[in-house]
């Protein structure tokens, strides 16, 4: 990849992705032109890469593609190589950017933003927030430009017993309460877990006043819980991480049926079709039980192709360096197993599916990475690179009801995007070489960006461990 641009705006570009808490006002200016030349454009409509002559962006947006370079007066031309490929940005629709680094979960507001952007994650869902005020905020600095970071769709608070003081129960006007205060201020949707029937239905009821999404990290009806196909029938937009229906009785928890869910199955077809009928999108979140029932060393998706350690402080290094290693959990280890023989069956069959990390960091992997592990898990499980490629971009996009600025290269759509080497269609595992960034216009090196944040996730002393 060659870069050519005036002297003022590469300098620009390099001193923002050096110091990614500089003001607004420092940032490259939006009134720049860019053309992007050569390489190969991925297509959403098609599912495939076409040549790629010239992708104009100006003022934030894709103005023109198959430009001519000749037709245009650009400010900067980023040559890109014959062996890199350009894909949309990615989105996470289920991201976290709260750690458990010792003894609780808390949010991390400063390293987490870097990383997912330095992995070409373009839009991120933070999929239930421990501190939805933080997160609040934190939105509201990277949508200001006083901080670098993915476009943040914030869920606000669990609505379930897995918010902290939440209770059974919970008055009706409370729930419609909540859910316009938190629209009001701009969450991206909301995410249940844990919840009730009743409880679900209002707040699904209230969100679609607002033109806002609801997920659900559900059950099987177990105990009061909501099983997915209810849930699709109460009109939820997105179902997280098993799809229910009637291979899941409510007389056990959904864990414990998860385990032997088999894709060939009347219950498994019926339950498909359901999420068809309703356009529910399933949230797979494949490897997320692979962290926790995989032991290290034993599967090669759960590797490392950088050391994600370095980017945790000395003091967590340490701490992690000096832990027994985690045991497998059988029961997440077969839950991932079933998960991977099914997943294909489910899209074969005309399921939507989006792509989600769901994954809180103990000082080992971070989420960030974890979406090309998700993408590599996918092609694995026997979904074509092609089609993970849609679920990671245009998929999450109409999850969101925001496919109009995003998840696809096309004029007038945020320029989001990611600039790779080596074919992802041909090998899935080529995401992970990203070489060039660009959210909303802004360009990033995504080297740069690592450089900045090694050494910074998480407390640094005894004394600053007492908040984590």
């Amino acid at each position: 990849m060659t870069y050519f641009r005036d002297t003022q705006a590469i300098l620009m570009v390099v001193i923002f992705c050096l110091f990614p808490c500089l003001s607004s006002g420092q940032q490259p200016p939006s009134s720049n032109t860019i053309l992007f030349v050569g390489g190969h454009v991925f297509k959403t409509e098609t599912a495939s890469f076409v040549p790629n002559r010239g992708i104009l962006v100006a003022n934030g947006r894709f103005q023109q593609l198959d430009v001519d370079p000749k037709s245009v007066s650009v400010s900067d031309i980023i040559k890109i190589a014959n062996d890199e490929y350009i894909i949309p940005g990615i989105i996470d629709c289920h991201a976290h950017y709260n750690v458990r680094l010792l003894s609780k979960r808390r949010e991390e507001f400063t390293v987490m933003p870097i990383i997912y952007l330095a992995n070409g994650a373009t839009v991120t869902f933070s999929c239930g927030e421990f501190d939805p005020e933080g997160m609040h905020k934190l939105r509201k600095r990277i949508e200001s430009g006083d901080q670098i970071g993915p476009k943040l769709l914030n869920s606000g608070p669990y609505f379930g017993r897995a918010r902290p003081g939440w209770r059974s129960g919970k008055p009706e006007q409370d729930i419609r309460d909540e859910v316009d205060f938190w629209a009001n201020k701009g969450v991206g949707g909301f995410k249940a877990k844990s919840i009730d029937p009743d409880s679900l239905k209002v707040l699904v009821e209230q969100a679609h006043k607002h033109n806002l999404t609801v997920t659900g990290h559900l059950d099987s009806g177990f105990r009061n819980s909501v099983n997915p196909r209810d849930a699709i029938t109460l009109g939820i937009d997105r179902i997280e991480h098993f799809i229910g229906g009637d291979a899941m009785p409510d007389s056990k928890s959904a864990y414990q049926s998860l385990q032997s869910i088999k894709s060939g199955t009347a219950e498994f077809k019926k339950i498909t079709q359901h999420f068809i009928d309703h356009e529910t999108t399933f949230d797979a979140t494949l490897t997320a039980y692979g962290y926790l029932g995989i032991k290290p060393g034993e599967r090669e998706e759960y590797g490392y192709w950088i050391n994600e350690r370095q980017f945790f402080t000395e003091y967590i290094q340490a701490k992690v360096k000096v832990r027994k290693p985690m045991r497998g959990m059988e029961i997440y280890q077969r839950i991932y197993d079933a998960k991977m023989k099914t997943i294909a069956d489910f899209h074969r069959a005309g399921g939507t599916i989006s792509l989600g990390t769901d994954h809180v960091s103990n000082g080992n992997h971070l989420p960030g990475f974890g979406i090309h592990r998700e993408m590599d898990a996918m092609v694995r499980a026997g979904i074509p690179a092609e089609e993970v490629l849609k679920i990671a971009t245009i998929n999450g996009a109409k999850a969101f009801k925001i496919q109009d600025n995003h998840g696809s290269i096309d004029v007038g759509k945020s320029a989001d995007l990611v600039v790779i080497k080596g074919n992802p269609i041909q090998a899935i595992r080529n995401t992970r070489n990203v070489q060039l960034v660009m959210a909303s216009g802004k360009l990033y090196d995504p080297a740069k960006l690592l450089e900045s944040v090694k050494g910074r996730l998480g407390p640094s002393s005894e004394s600053e461990a007492r908040d984590w």
